[in-house]
């Protein structure tokens, strides 16, 4: 049987999983399979291309033969993998068979876009391809309808709003980042939005969408009616699981992994926005990184479990930066807020009088570490 490690998709989780395998075995035979050109970019300056006026070909950092080559691995980009067979441990692909000794599934995430009438009108920005496609009319259009009032979309909102357009924000809920915040604390940001012009509609819906004349109307759940150059989703992402169904493996909302990254079939692993680990979605930087040196390690002779700490994640809106930490969205928590020309400092505390989460908001940022710390493990 073959010994090769065989690593599907390009992204991030991807790259760091080859390096850390790099630095333990000089010799193993890698091969990395990706439906796309596998050039690496970064993919959180997908929110920030229109104020810069960047393109998607400025945001590569290192060309696919670079990488190959600095690390010694067989390369097969714009390679499609159509199925798994895992008894006899074969991937086919649009390029032919390949055999694997372990299989890493890194197949990332797709934007999720709403059933609705028009709803292929709507624009994803969720990888460089995707913006590749749509860069001219996005950095053409004067107004802007953006859907999605949550991580990516207050960012792109904001970014929009720098490169002087007119931006429509829809949210269905009633708050901005309902998901990460309590509303009394993603309030100020919502203020900075309008501040600046961004029409905020918050606990409405996108009901259809349009193109008239060249230009796109789109009528909202309350039947109001806004006319857009630009349409962008920015709802959330939906795992790329398919792949890993079909041959079998067991999948809910992501690939389910256990705490060595292994799936239900112990030759196959997955890490990355399409794992699912201890039934939480993941799809940051810092989770990704430290299951890739975790999973470097099960696949070069170890047994090490992913034991993630409580992780920063960081809201880029340049106007209004906000951290935040834990389980911000517990319904059982006692907010302690504090309101001032600094920023903001939000304490979620749990019945037992335990810190259990924080937002802090510009000039307040610098006690995000020292809060880190007082969070449980």
């Amino acid at each position: 049987m073959s010994t090769d490690i065989v690593i599907v998709g390009s992204g991030f989780a991807a790259r760091q999983l080859v390096k850390h395998l790099r630095l333990r075995d000089k010799a193993v035979t890698i091969r990395l399979i990706a439906a796309d050109s596998c050039d690496e970019y970064n993919k959180p300056e997908l929110s920030h291309v229109f104020s810069q006026r960047l393109t998607a070909d400025a945001l590569t950092r290192e060309r696919a033969e670079t990488f190959a080559e600095q690390n010694n691995i067989l390369l097969n980009r714009n390679t499609r993998v159509t199925a798994i067979d895992a008894a006899s441990h074969r991937l086919a692909t649009s390029e032919g068979d390949f055999t694997y000794g372990k299989l890493v599934l890194a197949t990332g995430a797709e934007a999720l876009v709403p059933a609705f009438p028009g709803s292929e009108l709507m624009i994803t920005l969720n990888s460089q391809q995707a913006f590749r496609t749509a860069q001219d009319k996005l950095h053409n259009a004067r107004r802007v309808l953006l859907l999605g009032g949550g991580l990516i979309g207050t960012e792109l909102a904001m970014d929009l709003n720098h490169a002087g357009k007119t931006v429509t924000l829809v949210e269905r809920a009633a708050s901005l980042l309902a998901s990460l915040m309590p509303a009394e604390v993603s309030a100020r940001l919502q203020h900075c939005l309008l501040k600046a012009g961004v029409d905020v509609r918050l606990h409405n819906e996108l009901a259809a969408l349009t193109l008239e004349n060249d230009a796109l109307q789109a009528t909202l759940s309350n039947g109001q009616q806004i006319e857009c150059d630009a349409a962008i989703c920015a709802v959330g992402l939906r795992p790329n699981i398919a792949l890993a169904r079909e041959a079998g493996l067991h999948t809910r909302r992501g690939i389910v992994v256990d705490d060595t990254l292994s799936t239900s079939h112990p030759d196959i692993f997955s890490l990355g926005d399409c794992a699912e680990i201890s039934g939480q979605l993941m799809p940051y930087l810092q989770p990704a990184q430290m299951a890739a040196l975790t999973l470097a390690k099960n696949l070069t002779g170890s047994t090490e479990t992913l034991r993630l700490p409580a992780m920063l994640i960081k809201v880029k809106t340049p106007d209004l930066i906000l951290h935040l930490a834990g389980n911000t969205t517990a319904p059982d928590l006692l907010w302690q807020m504090s309101f001032g020309p600094q920023g903001i400092v939000a304490r979620g505390i749990n019945p037992t009088g335990a810190l259990e989460a924080f937002v802090v908001s510009e000039g307040e940022m610098k006690q995000a570490f020292a809060l880190l710390k007082q969070l449980p493990k």
